[in-house]
């Protein structure tokens, strides 16, 4: 009964306290990060970040305090870096899933480096470091945020842009042809291509997806294609998928 009532009492003694705060705060830290994701239209967003660090900072505590009343028998030692490491060693299997190659381009890197990122600050957290937790969030909105910016200066022309091109277009007129050459022509990369017939009640008229990616601004581009007659409506969304 020892063993059992003792995690009870360092409630009271401020030790159970201290590791709700450290779970508190991974699930704040997670969940900004995450946030920040899903504000991108991201793979893995507010959802995945947060219960990926909240279970990053359990499995610390875990590792730091779930063992300790075996800690005093004879023959037994304990190496609480060992979880640590089995938590580095896991969340590769979800980063992995996140990276795919879609015509000679990869995907998912950042989503995937962003997963990590957060298991980390979970990690951090459950580990009794909320200095660096709280400095490593930063430091990730510094970087996803601030290093595109700094890259398109630095670097003219370097910061591509990937989107979607939601076109309803009149069939009939060979108009898609034209439609791409004006993206091509606008510099920029035609990554997918899916056109939907809609009903016939809609005047014998077509919807195309574009996946597109490029240096220059969709919305000169969703100006110069709204300018042919054929075309009905144009819609710019970023794409859900990462760089």
């Amino acid at each position: 009964m020892t063993g059992l009532a003792a995690p009870l009492w360092d409630v009271q003694n401020g030790q159970g306290l201290r590791q709700l705060f450290e779970l508190g705060l991974a699930l704040l830290l997670s969940s900004l990060i995450g946030w920040e994701r899903a504000a991108q239209q991201k793979s893995a967003g507010l959802r995945t970040h947060t219960l990926v660090g909240i279970a990053s900072a359990l499995m610390m505590e875990v590792s730091q305090h779930g063992f300790t009343t075996v800690l005093g028998m004879d023959n037994v030692s304990f190496d609480p870096s060992r979880v640590a490491a089995q938590i580095v060693s896991g969340i590769g299997f979800i980063g992995g899933g996140l990276i795919f190659v879609r015509r000679d381009a990869v995907r998912g890197l950042t989503t995937a480096a962003t997963v990590w990122l957060t298991c980390a600050v979970g990690m951090a957290c459950g580990g009794g470091l909320p200095v660096l937790a709280l400095a490593t969030t930063a430091l990730h909105f510094l970087v996803v945020r601030g290093y595109p910016r700094l890259s398109a200066r630095l670097v003219p022309g370097t910061a591509t842009n990937t989107f979607e091109a939601r076109l309803t277009y009149r069939t009939g007129t060979a108009l898609l042809p034209r439609l791409m050459q004006i993206c091509t022509r606008r510099g920029f990369r035609i990554l997918q291509v899916k056109v939907e017939r809609l009903p016939a009640h809609t005047d014998n008229a077509a919807r195309v997806l574009l996946e597109l990616d490029g240096t220059q601004d969709p919305a000169h581009l969703a100006s110069e294609l709204f300018e042919d007659e054929g075309v009905i409506d144009v819609e710019i969304t970023a794409a859900t998928d990462d760089e």
